[in-house]
């Protein structure tokens, strides 16, 4: 599906906006701005993760039975390089669907060169 969604809630306030979502992957794009830089002028960390945990519940959500809700349970961020103002790219792909926990990772980048790399483990809830 390719919607220019938001993700809804914090992400979305922080102006993530998810490209597409399908089969078990996701890509968000993001444009950061002066307000998401931490007090050395580089991309906050805080921001990086909410958009990897978020690019990765869109990607799980892609392979979700109806009444399952994806919940984060284990997020592991390693941050290779600092981000600056202008567009970053998430991409997200779940690499492991159980029957109770999927395992997915991430890619953050910007200008062609990697910023951050994600694995995190959800939780799949019965709503």
């Amino acid at each position: 599906m390719t919607d220019e969604r938001g993700p809804g809630g914090f992400a979305e306030r922080l102006g993530a906006r998810v490209s597409d979502a399908d089969d078990g992957s996701a890509r968000m794009r993001f444009e950061v701005r002066d307000e998401h830089l931490n007090p050395a002028g580089t991309l906050h960390g805080g921001v990086v993760a909410t958009l990897v945990d978020t690019a990765m519940g869109q990607a799980v959500r892609t392979t979700t039975e109806d009444g399952q809700v994806p919940a984060t349970s284990q997020l592991t961020v390693t941050y290779l390089r600092p981000g600056r103002p202008g567009q970053l790219t998430v991409t997200a792909q779940v690499r492991t669907r159980g029957e109770h926990l999927t395992v997915c990772e991430a890619d953050v980048e910007q200008d062609g060169e990697a910023v951050a790399h994600a694995v995190a483990t959800f939780a799949l809830l019965q709503r």
